[in-house]
Formats: C-alpha cells, sequence, structure tokens
C-alpha cells in the first residue's frame, strides 16, 4: 500500500514525554522541583549512539519539527524542509531528537501547566528562563535518552543560541554545532522591539497580571500586537514588497483608521489573530526574556574568543543577505572569535530575499550548503 506522505517524509511521528524528578537549578535563583519534556524522534539511534542530532527551537517553535501527527494534518512539522530522507538533516543517516523547551506551551511544563504548590496554574508564578537553563535541561534529556554526546546540535535564531551555548557548556557532548541566522547576543534594537512586544502583552486588559487562565481570558489583543510586531522583523522590506507591494484588498480607499485596505495589513492581522490563538502569553514573555538575557561572553567581560576557547566542536554558521534582525555581521563575529579562538568553522552567507525567515525557507543554495556540511559529519 503506498504511503500517503511524500517519499521525503519522515511519516508519522508521535509526541514522547520525559517525566524528571530531580530539582533543575535554574539561573534567576529558582528552581523547578520536577518537570516534563515534550519531544520527538525521527530516524534510528545506531548501537554506538553516535548518530544522535539535536533540534532546538526559535521563539514560536516546538517539538514538532518534521513528520505528520496524522493522515489529515495540512503540514508538516515547522521544519519538514531541512529533516527527513534525502534532506540536509538526513533521517537515513542520523537519529534526530527535537524538543519543546521548558517554558513553552506545547506540552513541556511551562506556565500553561499546574504549579504543584498552589495546584493551580504556574501562570506568572513560573520562574524566568535562560538558553542555559534550558541547555541543562536539554542534557538531561540526552542522559535519559542514552546519548552521550551529539554528533551535532542545530539551531535557527534562538535555537542557534541555544546550539552555540551547547558548545561552551558540554563541550565534551558536542561533535558539530550548527548556528543559522543567529548572533552571539541581542542588539540594543532586538531588545526593544521584545520590549514594545511585552508591553503589547502586559498592557492587555485581559492579562490579569499573568494569571489570565484563573479568569477565564485570554490576552489576545496584546498576542496579535507582539505577533504583528515580530513578523515584520523577520520579513526583509524586499519580501514584503515582493509579497504585496501596495497592493489593495478592496477596490477602493475608505478614508478612515478602521478598515483593512492593504493586502499587508491584511496579511499582518490574520497572522496575528492565528497566533493569538494558538500561543500563550506568558511563554511569549519568557522566550523573549530568554533572548535578551543571552550573552555568554559577559562571563569574561564581553571576551566572545575567551568564552569559547573551551568549545572541541566543528562549526557551521549560516546567514542571510537580507536578515535584518539578526544580520550576516553578527554571524560574522561569531565566526570571527572562533577563528581566533582557532577552532574549525565553516561560514555560509546565502543571497535571500526572504530576510530572518530565510532559515525556514528551503532555497536551492541554503539546502545545498547545509546538506554539503551535514554529510561531512561522521557517525
Amino acid at each position: 500500500m503506498p504511503s500517503v506522505f511524500p517519499e521525503d517524509s519522515v511519516g508519522l511521528v508521535s509526541p514522547q514525554v520525559l517525566h524528571f524528578k530531580e530539582p533543575l537549578p535554574l539561573a534567576c535563583g529558582r528552581h523547578l522541583a520536577d518537570y516534563e519534556l515534550v519531544y520527538e524522534t525521527y530516524g534510528t539511534l545506531n548501537a554506538e549512539r553516535s548518530n544522535a542530532v539535536l533540534i532546538c527551537h526559535a521563539l514560536s517553535g516546538h517539538h514538532h519539527a518534521a513528520g505528520y501527527h496524522s493522515v489529515d494534518d495540512r503540514k508538516p512539522g515547522w521544519w519538514d524542509s531541512c529533516i527527513g530522507p534525502g534532506k540536509p538533516i538526513d533521517t537515513r543517516k542520523f537519529f534526530v531528537v527535537s524538543l519543546n523547551n521548558l517554558g513553552g506551551c506545547n506540552g513541556s511544563t511551562g506556565p500553561g501547566s499546574r504549579n504543584p504548590a498552589t495546584g493551580r496554574a504556574y501562570g506568572a508564578d513560573f520562574p524566568v528562563l535562560t538558553v542555559e537553563d534550558w541547555v541543562h535541561s536539554q542534557a538531561r534529556l540526552a542522559d535519559a535518552l542514552g546519548i552521550r554526546q551529539w554528533a551535532a546540535v542545530i539551531g535557527g535564531s534562538l535555537g542557534g543560541m541555544q546550539a552555540l551555548q551547547w558548545s561552551i557548556s558540554y563541550p565534551e557532548r558536542i561533535r558539530h554545532c550548527l548556528v543559522i541566522a543567529s548572533a552571539p547576543k541581542l542588539s540594543a534594537q532586538n531588545i526593544a522591539f521584545n520590549e514594545v512586544a511585552r508591553q503589547a502583552i502586559l498592557t492587555d486588559p485581559e492579562f490579569h497580571g499573568g494569571h489570565f487562565q484563573e479568569k477565564g481570558a485570554i490576552p489576545r489583543r496584546g498576542l496579535m500586537l507582539a505577533r504583528m510586531v515580530g513578523h515584520i522583523t523577520y520579513l526583509s522590506d524586499d519580501g514584503m514588497g515582493e509579497k504585496f507591494g501596495r497592493e489593495l484588498k478592496t477596490d477602493q480607499l475608505n478614508y478612515d483608521f478602521h478598515s483593512v485596505e492593504f493586502q499587508v495589513e491584511s496579511y499582518l492581522r490574520y497572522q496575528g489573530e492565528e497566533f493569538s490563538g494558538r500561543f500563550d502569553a506568558n511563554t511569549y514573555l519568557l522566550m523573549t526574556k530568554a533572548l535578551d538575557y543571552f550573552d555568554p561572553a559577559a562571563a569574561h567581560d564581553g571576551d566572545l574568543v575567551q568564552t569559547l576557547a573551551p568549545a572541541r566542536a566543528d562549526f557551521c554558521v549560516i546567514s542571510f543577505s537580507t536578515d535584518w534582525r539578526f544580520s550576516p555581521a553578527r554571524s560574522r563575529e561569531i565566526v570571527d572569535a572562533l577563528v581566533e579562538a582557532k577552532k574549525n568553522v565553516c561560514y555560509l552567507e546565502i543571497e535571500s530575499a526572504h530576510g530572518h525567515d530565510a532559515f525556514l525557507i528551503p532555497s536551492p543554495r541554503y539546502i545545498q550548503g547545509f546538506s554539503r556540511y551535514m554529510n561531512r559529519i561522521a557517525v
């Protein structure tokens, strides 16, 4: 019987859950007494357990990176273009692990989970997390799966920050580190965009100080505005112009402030409304703060070379020409520091009109370069 899925798909996949009872100390000074991580796997772990690859997700990502949860799914996982037979992260070769980070809203313990101390949802009481906290929790997941060393840790955007942190926190447990469309720390402009998004949520009357679940409310307007602001920064000027231009949604102008007249307005409102129906407001606040706080070189007075000195991995850094949120210049900062630290590093700067979102889009040169690097990894 022929498969209902494409030949290069991992097909049907099911999320799995691991419960951890050992307390996890956090950078904020608090700890999680126990917690759960939801994850998916694709491919087969070899006998030597040497072919495992960890996928780290970005701000709004989750564990469902590839394949389908049912035959009725209209869309596959968020990085299906890069994970599967014959794709850059080839599941005929690699055993791929993709998780939903702590603080997420897709199954792992987060603000929407039950707080054992109160019996109610954590809400605003969930602790603030950092990229380093996530990496420590991911190391425990690797332990539980019997994976002593990752063949590669891979991530785009906020996921790239996690991959970089892995090479610093656990240098002996990662052979290859792929940092895609990322940065060694956020610029002041990026922190500013995140703060505008957070204020949209925090000032929504339905936010209720973060305990909106107890009120049976959802701060939809705040989430919608936060997503609209974020989405603008993920696209490039050329990309938006090519996709929408100044096309009107209606035949004539209404000369008011309430009508949706331009196609780009309609697109942003749709993106915001869809996001507000599936994402948790407290998770959005946590994820943006983790982005803001990421600065591993701060422990060495801003010296990124010294910070990366303990790393043992080989590196692949990929950037995109029109990505102004995490520009190629930020990737080159990482590359320059790695070169000065005498690490093996491959750098790819891809021409793309898609802005920051380019790391999710399978453009030919991106896929070719990504595949060539992954093909070099011995398992």
